[in-house]
C-alpha cells in the first residue's frame, strides 16, 4: 500500500515538472521567434539607416506628410496638381489611407517628438511584420484546438449529403494533452512554429522589411487580424462567439482602409461561410457571426472614399453580398422549419420556393440596373487571374514583372521548406476538421490559385503556408515529445457546452451519428493500429520514429533559417541605394538616384516640371518635390500612352510633346533595368492608344528594341527620343540635338542624366494654369491638355479593356492580334523584321545613291593606316559577307577605297581570297587592280602566290 501511494504521489510531481519544462521551452521559442522576426526586418535600417525604399513608398511618405501637416479634412479634399501633369489627381479620394492614418496616430499620440515621422514610416513595416507573425500563430492555435479539430472532412461531408448535422461532441477531438493555464498541446506547438515560419518566410519579408513603407506591410497584419477574429467567432461550443464576428467586421474596415486587397479578404470570408453551408454546418452562431461581419464591415468600408459603394456594385465584391443575402434567406427557412416542425422534404420544398422567389426578384433588379451602368467592371488585374493565359490584354498591366505568373522557382525562392511542410499541414487539417479549422482549407486553395496566377500574390500565401507548416511541425513535435516522455493523452470530456434539457439528452441515445456509421470501418482499422502501437515493440518503433523526425526537422529548420537570413539581406536593399564593387574590390554604395533628385530640388525652380517614365514619378515628387507627368498610380492609360509615345517616338515627335508638358527630362541609364531596357514596353503601351505608333500589323511593337546581344538598336529605337538622350555621348554617332536639349546634370556613376528642354512652350504652361475647371465643392479641379497637343491627341483611340462592358466601344481586332503576337512571339518577330526590311528598302529608293568625287577617292586611297574600318573591311571580304558589304558601300562608297598600313585594301583581299564576286563589285566602283602595295605587289600578283 505504501509503494502504491508513493507512486501515486510521484505522478503529479512528474507531470508538473514536465509541464514546467514544456512551459519554459514554449516561452523560449516564442521569445526567440519574435526576436528573429524583428531583427531580420531591421537589416535594412541597420545598414542604410532609416531610408524609405522602392517607388510606391515615396508616395505613401508624401501623403503621410500632407496628412500630418494639414489634417484629415484637407487630406480628403486634396487635389494634387504636382502629379499627372497637367491633369492632376484627387489624392484624398483615390488613396487607401489606413497606413497614413496609422503613422500620424503613432506620431501624435505615441512617440511625439521622440521620433521623426520619417523614422516612424521606416519602422512601421517592422512592427506590423512582428504583429502579423503573432496573429498567424493565433490562427494556427485556433485551428488546432480540440473543440475545433475533432471531425474530418469526409465524415462531415457524408453527414451533409445525408442531411444530418454533425453535433458539437463529434466535432471535438477525443483526446488532448492539457498544460499550464489550460493551454492545449499540440495547439500551442502549432501556434509557436507557425510564428517561427511567418517571422522569417521570404514571402512575407519581401513586403515587411524596414523602410518598405508600402500598403502591404500594414495590410497583411490587418488581413491576419480579420481572419483570426473570424475563425475565433466560430469556436465550437461557446455561447457568445458571434461577437468576434462583430470585431472581425471592424478589422475588415481597417483592412479596406489599408489596401485594395481587402476584396480578397471579403471574398475569402464569404467563400468560407458558403463552404460551411455546403458542408451542412449552418447554425445560429455561424449566421450571427457572418451577418455581423458583413454588415459592420460593409457599413464601415463604404465610409472610405476610395471604396465608396463598390461593395454593393463591383462584380468582384458582390459574391460576398450574395452569401449575405443567402444567409438571411436560409436563416428564415430554418426558423420556419423549426416552428412548423417540417420534415426534410417539406423543408427543402419551402427552401426552393423562397430561393426561387429571391432569384426572380434578383434577376429583375439586375435587368433593371445593368443598362444604367450600375455594376462596375472587373479590373484587368483581377480578370487576369481567371483567364487561361498569363496576360490580361492590357499592355500597361502586362509590363509589370510582378503581375506575371509564378513559377516553381518563385515558390521555392519565397517559401523554401514550406513548399513541402504546408501540404503536410493541409492534409492534417483535413483529418482534424472543424468549422474554424476548415477555413485554412478554403484559404489554402484560394491562395495557391491566385499566387500561381500572379507572382506578387505569393504574399497572400505567406500566412496560410506558415499556419499550415506550423500545424504540421507542431503536431509532429508534440507527438514526438509525448512518445519520448511516455505521456498518455487525456480524454476530452464529452459534454455539450450549450445547455440541453435532460429529455433531449436521452433522445440522443437513439443511434450513433452518421459520421460514426460512415466511418465505422476506418475506425476499426484505426483502433487496431492503436493497440499495436501501444505494445512494447510498437513503443520502440514510435520512439525511433520520433527521434528521426525531430532530428530531420531540426536540420531542415536550420537550413531554412540560414536561407531566410540570406534572402533577407537582398530584400533589405532599398533599391534607391545600390551596392557596387570597384575594380580594386572595394564595396561602395551607389546613391545616384537620390543625388539626381536632390539636384532637381536644389537647382530647379519650384514650378519646374519633370518628364520621366512613370516608375520614378513618386520619387521625383517625394524627394525632389517637383511636378511630374506620371507616376505609379497608373490610373489613366491614355496619359501613360502619351508619355510612352513621347519617349519612344522620333526625336522631333517626342520633343513636340515634351515642350508642352515639361521643363526637364530625367533618364535612367547605366544598364540593368534602365529606361532603354524598359523601352519596348513603353512603345507597346503607346501603340495601344496611338495605333500608328508602330508599323501596321506590329501590335506588340517588335520593331522597337535591340537586334542582337551587342545592343544594336532597331531603326525605330535608333531614331527615338529616349535612345538619343540615353546614349548621348556614350555610343558613337549618338548625340542629342543641341538646339532642343542641354544636359545639365549627370550623377557620379552615370545612373541618371537630366536634360533641360530648350524652346519650352510657356504659352502652354500658362494656359494649363488658367484652365482648370473646379466642381461645386471648389477643391476638385482637374486640368486639361494645352491646345498645342491637340493634333497629337486627335490621333488617339481610348483603350477599351476587355472587362469594361459599360463602355459602348470594343476593340476585338486589337485584342485578337495582341494575344496572337504574345502567344507566338517568333511569328511577331519575323513580321517586325519584314517591316524593318521594307522600311530600309523604301528609304534606299527614296534617297539618291551617294557618289564620291575623284579628289575624295584620291584622298582616301592615298591614306594608308590601320583602323577599325579596315579591319571590318578585311573581315567582310575574307568571309564573303557580300550582303553586309553591299549595305556598307551603299551608305559609304568611300569604304571601297580604304587601304591599311601595308598598302593593301579590299581589292587585294578579294584577289587573295579568289572572290570574283567582290572583285566585280569593287571594279564596278572604279577601284583599280593594278596598283601596288608597300611590297610592290599588285592585287593580281596575289593570284600567283
Amino acid at each position: 500500500m505504501k509503494k502504491s501511494s508513493a507512486a501515486a504521489s510521484a505522478a503529479p510531481a512528474s507531470d508538473s515538472l514536465v509541464n514546467l519544462v514544456w512551459f519554459g521551452a514554449v516561452a523560449y521559442a516564442l521569445f526567440l521567434f519574435l526576436i528573429n522576426a524583428y531583427v531580420i526586418r531591421m537589416q535594412a535600417i541597420q545598414e542604410y539607416g532609416p531610408v524609405i525604399h522602392e517607388f510606391d513608398p515615396y508616395f505613401n511618405w508624401r501623403a503621410t506628410q500632407y496628412l500630418y501637416e494639414n489634417g484629415y479634412k484637407k487630406f480628403f479634399t486634396w487635389f494634387d496638381h504636382m502629379v499627372w501633369y497637367p491633369l492632376g489627381r484627387p489624392v484624398g479620394t483615390t488613396i487607401y489611407p489606413g497606413m497614413q492614418f496609422t503613422a500620424v496616430f503613432l506620431k501624435n499620440y505615441v512617440f511625439g517628438e521622440s521620433m521623426t515621422l520619417n523614422d516612424i514610416c521606416c519602422y512601421i513595416p517592422v512592427w506590423f511584420g512582428v504583429m502579423a507573425t503573432i496573429l498567424v500563430g493565433c490562427i494556427a492555435y485556433e485551428a488546432s484546438l480540440s473543440m475545433n479539430s475533432g471531425g474530418n472532412l469526409f465524415s462531415v461531408a457524408v453527414d451533409a449529403l445525408k442531411g444530418k448535422y454533425t453535433n458539437s461532441k463529434d466535432m471535438t477531438a477525443r483526446s488532448v494533452t492539457k498544460r499550464f493555464f489550460g493551454f492545449e498541446s499540440p495547439a500551442v506547438e502549432c501556434a509557436i512554429f507557425a510564428m517561427g515560419f511567418m517571422g522569417v518566410v521570404p514571402a512575407h519579408l519581401m513586403r515587411s522589411v524596414g523602410g518598405g513603407y508600402d500598403n502591404e506591410s500594414v495590410a497583411v497584419t490587418a488581413m491576419t487580424l480579420t481572419f483570426f477574429l473570424w475563425v475565433r467567432s466560430l469556436r465550437n461550443g461557446e455561447k457568445y462567439n458571434y461577437l468576434f464576428g462583430f470585431l472581425a467586421g471592424v478589422a475588415y474596415f481597417y483592412m479596406a482602409a489599408a489596401w485594395g486587397g481587402y476584396i480578397f479578404v471579403l471574398n475569402m470570408v464569404g467563400a468560407h461561410a458558403a463552404f460551411l453551408v455546403l458542408m451542412g454546418r449552418f447554425s445560429s452562431n455561424l449566421y450571427l457571426s457572418y451577418t455581423l461581419f458583413y454588415a459592420v464591415g460593409t457599413v464601415l468600408a463604404i465610409q472610405i472614399p476610395v471604396v465608396g459603394w463598390s461593395p454593393l456594385k463591383s462584380l468582384e465584391q458582390l459574391p460576398a453580398c450574395a452569401v449575405f443575402v443567402g444567409y438571411q434567406l436560409l436563416y428564415y427557412c430554418e426558423g420556419m422549419r423549426k416552428k412548423n416542425k417540417w420534415s426534410r422534404k417539406e423543408a427543402w420544398k419551402f427552401r426552393f420556393q423562397v430561393f426561387g422567389a429571391a432569384a426572380l426578384l434578383g434577376s429583375l433588379f439586375i435587368m433593371a440596373v445593368t443598362p444604367k451602368g450600375y455594376f462596375g467592371p472587373i479590373s484587368s488585374r483581377v480578370r487576369g487571374l481567371f483567364v487561361p493565359h498569363t496576360k490580361t490584354g492590357n499592355p500597361l498591366v502586362d509590363s509589370v514583372a510582378e503581375h506575371q505568373a509564378a513559377s516553381q522557382q518563385a515558390y521555392w525562392q519565397y517559401m523554401h521548406m514550406l513548399c513541402f511542410m504546408a501540404p503536410i499541414g493541409f492534409f492534417m487539417v483535413l483529418f482534424r476538421f472543424g468549422d474554424a479549422s476548415c477555413f485554412l482549407v478554403v484559404y489554402a486553395a484560394a491562395a495557391y490559385f491566385f499566387s500561381h496566377k500572379m507572382v506578387r500574390l505569393i504574399l497572400l500565401a505567406a500566412p496560410i503556408s506558415s499556419a499550415l507548416g506550423g500545424i504540421a511541425v507542431g503536431r509532429i513535435v508534440s507527438w514526438s515529445t509525448s512518445v519520448l516522455l511516455g505521456e498518455e493523452v487525456q480524454p476530452v470530456e464529452k459534454t455539450d457546452v450549450a445547455t440541453k434539457p435532460k429529455s433531449e439528452g436521452k433522445k440522443k441515445k437513439k443511434s450513433p451519428s452518421a459520421s460514426n456509421e460512415s466511418m465505422a470501418g476506418f475506425k476499426a482499422i484505426s483502433n487496431g493500429f492503436s493497440e499495436a502501437s501501444n505494445s512494447y515493440e510498437g513503443k520502440i518503433v514510435k520512439s525511433i520514429a520520433a527521434v528521426v523526425m525531430c532530428v530531420s526537422l531540426y536540420i531542415q529548420a536550420t537550413t531554412f533559417a540560414t536561407y531566410a537570413w540570406r534572402i533577407s539581406a537582398s530584400l533589405s536593399n532599398p533599391s534607391i541605394i545600390l551596392k557596387g564593387q570597384t575594380q580594386d574590390g572595394r564595396i561602395i554604395k551607389v546613391d545616384d538616384y537620390r543625388e539626381a533628385y536632390w539636384w532637381l530640388r536644389d537647382n530647379t525652380p519650384k514650378d519646374a516640371r519633370v518628364l520621366a517614365w512613370w516608375d520614378y514619378g513618386y520619387q521625383i515628387t517625394g524627394i525632389a518635390n517637383r511636378t511630374t507627368v506620371a507616376d505609379g498610380n497608373t490610373w489613366n492609360h491614355e496619359h501613360i500612352a502619351l508619355l510612352g509615345k513621347c519617349l519612344t517616338g522620333s526625336v522631333e515627335e517626342g520633343y513636340q510633346i515634351a515642350r508642352h508638358l515639361a521643363d526637364y527630362v530625367l533618364i535612367w541609364g547605366g544598364g540593368g533595368g534602365d529606361d532603354l531596357a524598359k523601352s519596348p514596353h513603353l512603345a507597346r503601351i503607346a501603340n495601344s492608344v496611338y495605333r500608328d505608333h508602330c508599323p501596321p500589323g506590329d501590335v506588340t511593337c517588335r520593331s522597337f528594341g535591340v537586334l542582337d546581344r551587342q545592343g544594336t538598336p532597331s531603326p525605330m529605337m535608333k531614331r527615338s527620343f529616349l535612345y538619343n538622350l540615353h546614349s548621348h555621348d556614350l555610343k558613337p554617332g549618338v548625340e542629342a540635338d543641341p538646339t532642343k536639349f542641354k544636359e545639365v546634370f549627370r550623377t557620379k556613376y552615370g545612373k541618371v542624366r537630366i536634360y533641360k528642354l530648350l524652346g519650352v512652350s510657356h504659352e502652354s504652361k500658362k494656359w494649363i494654369e488658367k484652365n482648370r475647371e473646379c466642381d461645386a465643392g471648389g477643391w476638385f479641379c482637374p486640368g486639361k491638355y494645352p491646345p498645342g497637343l491637340k493634333e497629337i491627341l486627335d490621333k488617339k483611340k481610348d483603350f477599351a479593356q476587355l472587362e469594361d462592358f459599360n463602355r459602348g466601344t470594343k476593340d476585338d481586332e486589337y485584342q485578337k492580334q495582341y494575344f496572337q503576337d504574345l502567344n507566338n512571339p517568333n511569328l511577331a518577330k519575323r513580321r517586325a523584321e519584314m517591316n524593318m526590311k521594307r522600311e530600309e528598302e523604301a528609304k534606299a529608293k527614296e534617297q539618291p545613291k551617294k557618289t564620291l568625287s575623284d579628289e575624295e577617292k584620291i584622298e582616301i586611297y592615298s591614306t594608308w593606316e590601320d583602323t577599325s574600318d579596315t579591319t571590318l573591311m578585311w573581315q567582310l571580304v575574307t568571309t564573303n559577307a557580300i550582303e553586309d558589304l553591299n549595305r556598307w558601300l551603299e551608305q559609304d562608297p568611300g569604304a571601297a577605297w580604304l587601304r591599311s598600313s601595308d598598302g593593301r585594301g579590299p581589292m587585294w583581299w578579294a584577289f587573295e581570297s579568289k572572290n570574283q564576286d567582290i572583285v566585280s563589285i569593287l571594279m564596278s566602283l572604279g577601284v583599280p587592280h593594278t596598283d601596288k602595295d608597300k611590297n610592290g605587289l599588285a592585287p593580281v600578283d596575289l593570284l600567283r602566290e
